[in-house]
């Protein structure tokens, strides 16, 4: 694979990172990582971290390009396809039921196994859409282990109308969580931030958050709960319910544990409202089979 070779101009001048970000708009932040962590970048010709700095005229070499624009598209899988039930479907939408297990999108090029993947395949016109191409059309995303409605765009004026309408909080989302025993709260409103594969409470830095919830069924220790978020944040439900002493069956990353035949956590997005062309639409998903399993299982 070819090298590329960078001269750095006067108003680039910073962070190495920074400067590769400018360079190339279209890739993702994670993909131009994934060079650093290669020793891929190099800065007259010592490899560089993350946080070095550049100043004008250094010379930066990069042992591959970093794939961008098109090369971030999702592939077609028809293995995914085969898995995913359309449960809503018009001009401008298409609402998915996501299974377990498999993640909305993907994050490298030529990567399979993905929501957005098996939307190439029923839904070709989606692929090129969304302003990350790797989603694939999707408005939104959910966990891997998150199971249930998932909204993708059919046209780009869909997708601009979505995007504003989740940044607006005019889609009404709920969840279904199987909880290791009941929270000590009716709702959680602490800010969030990432911090490495979890979502922590930060009251410094943290972003707004809110969550709500309602018990709709107890089975022993354990509670069901109708669970309304209104804003997005990483691990959202999963971070505040751990911390009302309430982490979700199977989430073993805030302290659930794990349950025979339950696929990774029991966290379904159940029902979503959003703006259609004719008024709002609702869809609902049904209990995947391991979460009704385990369901029947807590009841019989």
């Amino acid at each position: 694979m070819t090298e590329v070779k960078l001269v750095v101009e006067a108003d680039e001048a910073g962070r190495i990172d920074r400067f590769l970000v400018r360079r190339f708009p279209e890739s993702s932040r994670r993909l131009l990582s994934d060079l650093f962590a290669d020793g891929a970048v190099r800065i007259a010709g010592r490899v560089a971290k993350k946080g070095d700095r550049v100043a004008a005229g250094s010379e930066v070499t990069l042992a591959r390009p970093p794939a961008q624009g098109g090369d971030l598209r999702p592939a077609p899988d028809p293995d995914v396809a085969a898995r995913l039930h359309v449960l809503y479907l018009d001009e401008d939408v298409v609402v998915v039921d996501k299974p377990p297990g498999v993640p909305s999108q993907p994050l490298r090029p030529g990567e399979l196994g993905t929501v957005a993947n098996g939307l190439a395949v029923l839904h070709p016109e989606c692929a090129a859409l969304s302003d990350d191409p790797r989603d694939g059309g999707l408005v939104h995303r959910l966990d891997i282990g998150t199971s249930g409605a998932l909204i993708a765009a059919r046209t780009r004026a869909a997708w601009t109308s979505l995007r504003e309408a989740f940044g607006g909080g005019e889609v009404d989302k709920e969840y279904l969580a199987l909880v290791e025993t009941a929270p000590v709260a009716s709702g959680c409103d602490l800010p969030l931030a990432q911090r490495g594969k979890r979502a922590v409470v930060d009251l410094g830095e943290g972003l707004p958050a809110h969550t709500a919830w309602e018990v709709i069924a107890r089975h022993g220790e354990r509670r069901l709960l109708r669970c309304r978020a209104t804003t997005g944040r990483m691990h959202q439900i999963r971070a505040h319910l751990a911390q009302c002493g309430a982490p979700i069956v199977g989430d073993e990353l805030y302290g659930g544990q794990p349950f025979p035949g339950l696929v990774a956590f029991f966290l379904h997005a159940a029902v979503v409202r959003f703006p259609g062309r004719d008024g709002v639409v609702t869809v609902e998903a049904p209990l995947p089979p391991d979460r009704r399993a385990v369901i029947g299982a807590l009841t019989g």
